[in-house]
């Protein structure tokens, strides 16, 4: 390859040792730049990948001098191992691993009752949000918030009768052999970071740097003293924080770099692109390819159909399906059948014990609670889709999804579409404007000219990056009549 200008810059930092963050924009080739680096070295390294695939896709790029692997996958190969008869041990439900750690009764919180089941689930809710932290022990702020229970001093309550069995919970996991917890992958990748290990190599790279989890930067930051960190990512396009990710490209101490350059799409689709990084205030701008020809205009045949949230990618999956579409839905419609079945129970008058769902008796319940409660807002577009199709229809379009290769369409929300691309996309109507944490699917509506947070605008310019040829603004076009919606004039 030829490399620009930024990779050949970058090239020479990595050679002359510093420690690299390099802010990668959308469709700059962050990928090839890393294994740009890695062929014109000769020393050994090790590339951390996102995921399976990715790391597979990887060592075929990469020289055999750069082991390619997920943190998850070297954490096996040091203490995971010693695991594998629980991880193939057979499922079994919360409420009998709480019993065995002790979890007998219900417990009354204000004017919720907790059930059995709803603690145990918490419990192990609880040793997994631990697990993705840098901490050294469970504490009451790894506790995750229940619906219904949304006043401090209430949460305050269940955390101080459930952290204790979380740590027992935890001391249940460090068995190799056996115990009443199941144990997963999050157990050993913290199990591993605990013992601060060292790994041999004379260079790491990171890629998507900005949604690593505190676990994986401990692991990756402490291993500065030996070998050369390289960290690669887009700090707009930080989108997970709500689930506990972490960019930990803004403060990192090395030389920082850019990749600018946008082989995906043209400098019309980039002029959009740099609306939302101007108000994301992201610390990149881009310039788009002049000879890829990249449109904004109406998109009557998308490719992809871009939501905001889930419950908005299953409405227009309905929407689509009832026109005679063959529709695919990116990732699978499991979180979203768990949803309805949850649904359907309520309304049935039956218990839940789906996390979010698991205090409400009733759907009677849910309802108010969406309706009438500020923390369950976010809530209503779930109790709508339910209340105008129910819970069977719903379940029945799920199982009549197709996929993707056979799909004459994909909808997708936009956090499952960050490091995909499509030939044409539209942006549905559910990015109207939200007060909130847009990342976090609040919904309370907002006039046009509300200010734009930071998540709003990162969760846009990733939606809008999507395309290679055409895009459909869609239910982001009131940005168009939005004071702060024109950015400075940028080349490209």
């Amino acid at each position: 390859m030829n490399p620009t200008d930024e990779q050949a810059a970058a090239a020479d930092a990595f050679h002359a040792g510093d420690h690299l963050a390099l802010q990668a924009g959308a469709g700059t080739g962050k990928t090839t730049t890393l294994a740009l680096l890695a062929c014109t070295t000769t020393r050994r390294g090790r590339y951390f990948a996102y995921n399976r695939a990715i790391a597979q896709d990887a060592r075929t790029r990469f020289p055999n001098t750069v082991q390619c692997k997920t943190a998850h996958a070297l954490a096996y190969a040091a203490v995971g191992h010693r695991y594998t008869r629980r991880l193939n041990a057979p499922r079994r439900p919360a409420w009998q691993t709480g019993q065995a750690l002790g979890i007998t009764k219900h417990l009354r919180i204000g004017d919720r009752e907790v059930s059995q089941r709803a603690l145990s689930n918490t419990v192990l809710r609880t040793v997994t949000r631990f697990c993705h932290t840098a901490d050294e022990a469970i504490t009451p702020h790894h506790v995750p918030p229940l619906r219904g229970l949304d006043d401090p001093a209430l949460h305050a309550e269940l955390t101080a009768h459930l952290v204790p069995f979380a740590r027992k919970a935890w001391t249940d996991l460090q068995h190799p052999d056996d115990g009443a917890v199941r144990f997963d992958h999050d157990h050993y990748l913290k199990i591993w970071a605990l013992t601060r290990p060292r790994i041999d190599a004379d260079f790491l790279l990171l890629d998507e740097a900005q949604d690593t989890n505190p676990v994986v930067e401990q692991i990756f930051l402490s291993q500065r003293d030996h070998a050369q960190l390289v960290m690669v990512g887009d700090s707009a396009q930080a989108i997970y924080h709500w689930r506990g990710a972490k960019d930990i490209m803004t403060g990192f101490d090395g030389t920082h770099m850019a990749l600018s350059q946008s082989f995906r799409f043209g400098p019309d689709l980039a002029h959009e692109a740099n609306r939302w990084l101007h108000l994301a205030d992201a610390p990149i701008r881009l310039t788009g390819t002049a000879s890829v020809r990249t449109e904004l205009g109406t998109v009557t045949q998308p490719d992809a159909v871009l939501c905001r949230t889930n419950v908005g990618a299953m409405a227009h999956v309905m929407t689509l399906m009832a026109t005679g579409y063959q529709v695919a839905l990116a990732g699978g419609g499991d979180s979203l059948q768990a949803l309805a079945l949850a649904a359907r129970d309520l309304k049935e008058g039956r218990h839940t014990h789906h996390p979010e769902l698991i205090l409400f008796p009733c759907w009677g319940d849910l309802q108010d609670y969406a309706a009438h409660d500020p923390a369950g807002r976010d809530l209503q577009p779930l109790v709508n889709l339910i209340d105008t199709h129910g819970p069977d229809a719903i379940l029945t379009a799920l199982a009549h999804l197709a996929p993707e290769p056979q799909a004459q369409v994909t909808v997708s929300t936009a956090h499952k579409a960050k490091g995909r691309e499509w030939p044409c996309v539209l942006i549905a109507g559910d990015f109207a404007r939200s007060r909130g944490n847009a990342a976090n699917e609040r919904t309370e509506t907002a006039t046009p000219l509300d200010p734009i947070d930071d998540a709003e605008a990162r969760l846009a310019y990733v939606a809008v990056t999507r395309t290679r040829q055409r895009l459909d603004l869609g239910g982001l076009s009131w940005i168009h009549d939005h004071p702060d919606g024109s950015p400075p004039s940028y080349s490209g």
